[in-house]
């Protein structure tokens, strides 16, 4: 197959990438190497394939011959209050529809990496899809936009997209403001970590392989316009997670605790009853294997350093 992936140099941009060229599938890759953070750090995880720069809010999209695009490019973060929410409109919301309008008038499938942040504060644990969203930062808002403009584009253009919500992806190249990310880096470095909030906030997290592989399934054999809940087996409390990962490193990490941030939901758990129902796929990376091989990659770039 010839496939689009947008957002290839990000973190699990970047792996989808190297996963669908293993498997002996064309790629062309587009990024924008936004600024959110180090481009070093995009340039590096996208050495060993082609990444076409583009601004796709500003930039037609070929897709000449292509028979699917994943659609992963957007800005993250939840902390995304304020002035900054004009970027989260323009690189998500602007970008998504262009992406979706392209899609549909080339009658090509895509499929839309969404997030669990849609959910706010859920209803209900562990959360199937039905649970009305209730976003409770900018990040989830225009996350939850871009969901119902591809149902929009659906409906009226004949789109095809599967929307999939991921929860809390973590593995080597993860984003460096993510927790887990700060926490190898904190611990390779020997400094202290910033914890936010109690440290009992929890998370299904799920291994960037694992997501990958969902995300290639829902490509192959995902329903159109079914929304599927992408998590981890295994939920765990920050805490937890800092202790499963001194174990791991056999290092201790010093913390410094401050207030819980804005936006930042207290619990994340997917009912994953769908995806495993229709497309056979569960997470089975367990958190102590995929956080030896985040370790291992942080304390590998640091010795190198």
């Amino acid at each position: 197959m010839r496939y689009v992936v947008t957002g290839a140099a990000g973190f699990i941009g970047s792996h989808l990438t190297e996963a669908l060229q293993e498997q002996g599938h064309e790629v062309v890759g587009i990024d924008c190497f936004t600024d959110y953070y180090d481009v070093a750090l995009k340039e590096e995880n996208a050495r060993g394939f082609d990444v076409l720069r583009a601004d796709l809010a500003e930039e037609d999209l070929d897709l000449a011959g292509a028979d699917g695009v994943f659609h992963l490019a957007g800005q993250p973060g939840v902390r995304s209050f304020g002035d900054v929410f004009d970027e989260y409109v323009h690189r998500n919301l602007v970008v998504s529809r262009r992406v979706f309008e392209r899609s549909a008038r080339d009658g090509v499938r895509v499929v839309f990496a969404s997030s669990s942040s849609v959910y706010g504060d859920a209803e209900r644990y562990p959360t199937p899809e039905e649970t009305e969203p209730r976003p409770i930062s900018p990040y989830g808002v225009t996350k939850l936009g871009c969901e119902q403009l591809a149902y929009a584009y659906a409906r009226s253009f004949g789109l095809e997209a599967v929307l999939l919500r991921y929860f809390t992806v973590y593995g080597p190249r993860q984003r460096p403001d993510m927790a887990f990310a700060r926490m190898v880096g904190a611990l390779a470095r020997g400094v202290p970590f910033e914890l936010y909030g109690d440290g009992l906030q929890s998370r299904a997290f799920t291994f960037v392989a694992d997501a990958v592989q969902a995300t290639i399934d829902a490509m192959e054999r995902g329903s159109t316009g079914t929304v599927y809940n992408v998590g981890g087996g295994m939920e765990a409390t920050m805490r937890e997670a800092i202790a499963a990962l001194e174990d791991v490193s056999g290092r201790t990490l010093g913390l410094l605790e401050r207030p819980a941030a804005r936006g930042d939901m207290r619990r994340t758990a997917p009912d994953t009853t769908r995806i495993e129902r229709e497309l056979d796929w569960r997470a089975t990376t367990p958190l102590e294997e995929g956080l030896q091989a985040q370790w291992q990659w942080a304390a590998n770039r640091v010795a190198a350093s």
